[in-house]
């Protein structure tokens, strides 16, 4: 194996998030048209890991393996919290523990898929129908965490229609909120490789919002184009001012309240990749040589959201677990 790495070949793995009771979050997210990819189990550390994604054959990543796909969900068990009255998670998006914000689906009718959820006896944060953005809901799941839904087709083209279907969903982006957009930006530009696809300035609320993922074979949206279709998006969200503020910080997930853990990329060169990070000066959680798992990394972005670096089993031709 060549001892070189091309960010080309890096995927927008997977976002985990934290959950009290797997059962009920499994039911959820295949409720949503997800399947368990692979499941994980630490039993001597007391958690489970369970990947979750869009895997039908009309799925973007149908039926490759765990680590060669975007837009995964992965579930953190740690056992005995579905048993605690007291455990609940921090969903980031509320005073003061905000820090990451909701995942996103991307469905073919949003009127059919709102409908099909709520009808299931699903909670919302916002209708479809609340507030003055017509065109997006958000679920929420059995923790509280918010799930974005959007359309792949504009809203007046779908509203007629009355059937939906799960297999052509798409998990397509994970939004967190960052202090200093110039220095995420550059973090997840020229540090993890990724493009910017679009932005969306909303001057008047005093926010910007940036989308980034991996090109790979699609390549980068033309300008005006829609990035419904895709999975593995990252959406970084800037409140103008905030960089101005030292005192400011946002929640990791990762110190107590707990909830959000991290984002992870997979790479082709796991140990080229690190090398290459290691070069760039980044602000390491986990080298690959620290403690028993020697097969991740963690890197912390510039607000100290965890970033998970695993080995793309595609490269290797062998097993990560």
């Amino acid at each position: 194996m060549a001892s070189t790495t091309d960010t080309k070949n890096y995927k927008f793995n997977h976002s985990m998030i934290r959950v009290k009771d797997p059962k009920e979050s499994v039911k959820f997210y295949s409720f949503l048209g997800m399947s368990l990819i692979k499941k994980l189990e630490f039993p001597d550390a007391k958690f489970d890991l369970y990947f979750l994604g869009y895997d039908s054959p009309k799925a973007a990543s149908g039926g490759n393996n765990v680590w060669d796909r975007e837009g995964l969900i992965e579930l953190t068990h740690n056992y005995g919290t579905e048993n605690d009255p007291e455990y609940k998670i921090n969903n980031g998006n509320v005073e003061p523990h905000r820090g990451f914000g909701h995942t996103c689906i991307s469905v073919d009718s949003i009127q059919a898929a709102c409908q099909r959820i709520e009808e299931a006896g699903y909670k919302f944060q916002k209708k479809l129908t609340d507030g003055r953005m017509r065109h997006i809901a958000f679920a929420l799941d059995p923790d509280g965490y918010w799930v974005e839904i959007i359309g792949q087709k504009p809203i007046e083209e779908t509203e007629n229609m009355k059937e939906t279907d799960v297999e052509t969903y798409r998990m397509n982006h994970t939004m967190i909120r960052v202090k200093d957009a110039e220095k995420s930006l550059k973090f997840y530009q020229e540090v993890l490789g990724m493009s910017l696809f679009r932005k969306h300035e909303a001057q008047a609320a005093g926010f910007n919002l940036y989308f980034l993922g991996y090109p790979g074979e699609k390549g980068v949206p033309a300008e005006g184009q829609s990035t419904a279709d895709r999975e593995g998006l990252l959406e970084l969200t800037w409140n103008y001012g905030t960089e101005k503020d030292e005192s400011f910080k946002y929640h990791d997930g990762n110190s107590q309240p707990q909830g959000f853990g991290h984002i992870c990329i997979s790479v082709d060169n796991l140990e080229a990749a690190c090398a290459r990070l290691e070069s760039l000066n980044v602000n390491w959680k986990k080298r690959l040589t620290d403690g028993r798992m020697k097969n991740v990394a963690f890197v912390l972005d510039p607000d100290g959201y965890w970033v998970e670096i695993v080995q793309n089993e595609r490269f290797t031709g062998k097993s990560n677990f």
